[in-house]
């Protein structure tokens, strides 16, 4: 059986039902889609009866209404679904849903930014450590698919200008030495997997400058399988002529008994 996956930081949910989302996701037919920066609730927009054929989960926001926000559909119902880390310094803003299914857990995150300030900064790391402590106790029982907007390029590669974004929240050393630390602990970047080092793909361009009619993006959103199952890969892609956010969807194909 091939799993077809799908992420994307809709950048506003409601927003991107009016610029095609329905259309692509006809034409993207997949069988688990993880939807980040959802900015609503789920009565806002229809809930299951929005989509023939899913079933939906969503994590929105609780701290401040309009902001965050997770959202997953599924072809596949799961086993179990859990909204939030187990850490309660880390709930609230609608961040993660995790599905279990029978052959792994899934994850759908939006990893916090760390643009604002230190304190958010700190934030974002403490968030890094619980989700990686979290997979790892999950992970004793089966494999690990994660998926969603990291908020940080991994590598030079993974962004136009490398060098000019040094001191810059999501691609600081600090930042990129907890995804090191996260691939040493055996998770494997399905994109680099399948096409080594290609250059100039990426996945998020700012809406200033014209920058995504240039390709000066950066590449932070991403599907990690833990390593039991990278032979399992059998394609990851990012569909970047895809419009209506400042992301684009990633996706994953897994060959599963």
């Amino acid at each position: 059986m091939i799993l077809r996956m799908h992420s994307w930081n809709v950048n506003g949910f409601r927003a991107v039902l009016g610029k095609g989302f329905r259309d692509w996701l006809d034409r993207a037919a997949p069988d688990v889609l993880g939807l980040q920066e959802v900015k609503a609730e789920e009565g806002q927009v229809g809930g299951d009866r929005l989509f023939g054929g899913y079933h939906c989960y969503w994590n929105a926001a609780r701290s401040k209404k309009g902001y965050s926000g997770t959202a997953c559909y599924s072809r596949l119902e799961p086993l179990a679904v859990q909204r939030g880390l187990p850490d309660t310094r880390f709930q609230g803003e609608g961040r993660v849903i995790r599905l279990e299914f029978e052959k792994f857990h899934y994850f759908n995150i939006y990893f916090p930014n760390g643009q604002m300030s230190q304190d958010r900064l700190d934030y974002k790391l403490g968030f890094y450590d619980a989700f990686l402590a979290h997979a790892q106790e999950l992970r004793r029982d089966k494999p690990i698919v994660v998926c969603g907007d990291f908020n940080t390029a991994h590598r030079e590669i993974d962004l136009k200008n490398p060098k000019a974004n040094e001191k810059t929240s999501g691609f600081l050393p600090i930042e990129r030495a907890w995804m090191d630390r996260f691939v040493a602990h055996g998770y494997v970047d399905t994109f680099r997997h399948c096409h080594g080092d290609v250059e100039d793909a990426y996945s998020w361009w700012t809406y200033r400058f014209g920058a995504r009619s240039r390709n000066v993006g950066w590449r932070i959103d991403y599907f990690f399988v833990s390593e039991e199952l990278s032979s399992a890969v059998r394609d990851a892609w990012i569909e970047a002529d895809v419009p209506g956010s400042d992301h684009c969807p990633v996706g994953l194909a897994l060959e599963l008994p």
